[in-house]
């Protein structure tokens, strides 16, 4: 057990800092969270009508179910999590070693071809939403604590823009392995007969980088459990009124606002899988999800060094409607343009623009997150991170519902079926899949911009909030039990 450390601060300095160390530490766990969400999220679909050959509206009722459901299970994660009492190890932090293995085994599953068994549609579906809705239930178990991690990691401003920064890093790599090495190993390669070539899934690879992605996570998650830390007491017995932080929230314009941005952001994001079909039945090559990945994560990376100090110069809020105004414009000119089959590079060029947008909102997100908790004590007098987490969270899942249910239905309705695993280029259909890849996101880029024009926590509203959960927090770790960790990060 560390001991309280007791050590005079130069003025002006916050009694939570933390370093670069930690934001590493955390960093991590996100990397470990988009290794398994970011294969499932791109591919499941993909797996499912072209391996197991389930029709696109029945995968699309599979979703649309399985977040229903998320309507009962994310609740109860945040309740479940909200009443646990602090350990030696923190309130959040022993989240990251229970549920690792049990989260990747789950992802793995999902990849599992039960097709080599059985033909039968009914098994093949019954397997489908049976393993879906195990690492959906999963995922939730470890995201909602994990989110809520960095509200106690420190409530330093400054140090919740460094965490938000680094979780866009890990999520970066968590999101950009999966995206940049699978479809080497999950496609073969099949020739037309006429010079041309078109890929087709591969049951097996899809398995195997299932597996590379559950090994990685595990090891990211505990290395995430080791480097981490809770400096911010949690209360030593949990009193949560469920019911009454739920009512408070949606009278909460910040909050309400917030989960419309995480519906919508989520949504695109799973929205934008719908490129391997574009990708593998419009543009025939589907190497150009390499570039479409660099196109949305370059811009992000390059932007990573100069964030905070623009959001401490401008604010969050500030900084994210300006992106997003750059990804609506950029969005709508793909729509208008509608880039030619052979002339792909002009639909990437056009990704880079969106993904210099998103850049701000992405980077800022999770900080963004953490100051509506932030604003919801400074409201209501109480700390319920995790019990806030868990309905963004499932707010975020209803916009990776709406994009694979919503998507779907329109891949269905210009006429992609299981025929098209093994057709490449259709007259009409290719199209078609085409208007609703470039359509969709300039509609919800738009929303995105228009969401953060209105939302009311800027840079000058937020100085009170910070000074009243400092001021409260320091009261709480003065009144902390012994076993509590206050050590100041280096």
């Amino acid at each position: 057990m560390e001991e309280k450390t007791n050590r005079t601060l130069p003025e002006g300095v916050h009694p939570n800092k933390i370093g670069i160390k930690e934001g590493m530490g955390y960093m991590l766990g996100d990397a470990g969270n988009l290794f398994v969400l970011t294969y499932v999220s791109s591919f499941l679909k993909v797996f499912y009508t072209d391996v197991l050959k389930i029709q696109a509206e029945k995968v699309a009722n599979l979703f649309l179910f399985t977040r229903l459901w998320d309507a009962i299970n994310d609740p109860m994660w945040g309740a479940i999590v909200a009443k646990r009492k602090p350990t030696a190890d923190g309130k959040f932090r022993p989240y990251l070693k229970y549920i690792a293995i049990p989260l990747a085994l789950s992802q793995l599953l999902c990849f599992f071809n039960i097709g080599n068994f059985t033909s039968k549609q009914w098994i093949l579906l019954l397997f489908a939403y049976i393993t879906y809705i195990a690492f959906g239930m999963l995922y939730t178990g470890m995201n909602v604590p994990f989110g809520s991690l960095a509200s106690v990691i420190t409530d330093d401003p400054d140090g919740r823009t460094l965490l938000s920064t680094f979780r866009t890093i890990g999520g970066g790599i968590g999101g950009a392995a999966p995206l940049l090495l699978a479809p080497f190993i999950i496609y073969n390669k099949v020739d037309n007969g006429d010079g041309t070539t078109y890929n087709v899934a591969n049951a097996k690879g899809m398995f195997m980088f299932a597996l590379a992605m559950a090994v990685l996570a595990i090891v990211f998650y505990f290395a995430c459990y080791k480097t981490t830390k809770e400096r911010v007491p949690s209360a030593a017995e949990p009193k949560v009124d469920i019911k009454k932080t739920y009512s408070a929230m949606f009278k909460s314009k910040p909050f309400v606002i917030l989960a419309l941005t995480g519906i919508l952001i989520s949504g695109q994001l799973q929205f934008a899988s719908l490129n391997q079909y574009l990708y593998k039945n419009y543009f025939c090559n589907t190497n150009l999800s390499v570039l479409g990945t660099i196109a949305q994560y370059l811009p992000m990376a390059v932007m990573i060094p100069f964030v905070p100090k623009l959001v401490k110069k401008f604010g969050k809020k500030e900084l994210s409607a300006f992106g997003a105004f750059f990804s609506a414009l950029a969005a709508i000119l793909t729509y208008v343009i509608k880039p030619a089959e052979d002339k792909p590079m002009i639909f990437i060029a056009l990704l880079f623009i969106i993904g210099f947008g998103y850049s701000f909102v992405s980077i800022t997100n999770w900080a963004v997150v953490a100051d509506v908790i932030d604003y919801q004590q400074y409201v209501t007098g109480e700390k319920n991170e995790s019990a806030i987490y868990a309905v963004y969270t499932f707010c975020r899942k209803l916009g990776q519902t709406a994009a694979d249910y919503g998507g779907l239905r329109l891949l269905a309705k210009v006429g992609y079926d299981t025929s098209m695993a093994n057709a490449g280029f259709v007259n009409g259909v290719s199209q078609g899949i085409l208007k609703v890849c470039t359509g969709i996101p300039a509609i919800t880029y738009t929303l995105i911009f228009l969401l953060y024009v209105i939302f009311p926590l800027t840079k000058k509203k937020l100085e009170p909030v910070y000074d009243y959960v400092r001021t409260a927090n320091a009261e709480s770790a003065a009144n902390a039990p012994d076993n509590t960790e206050k050590e100041i990060s280096e």
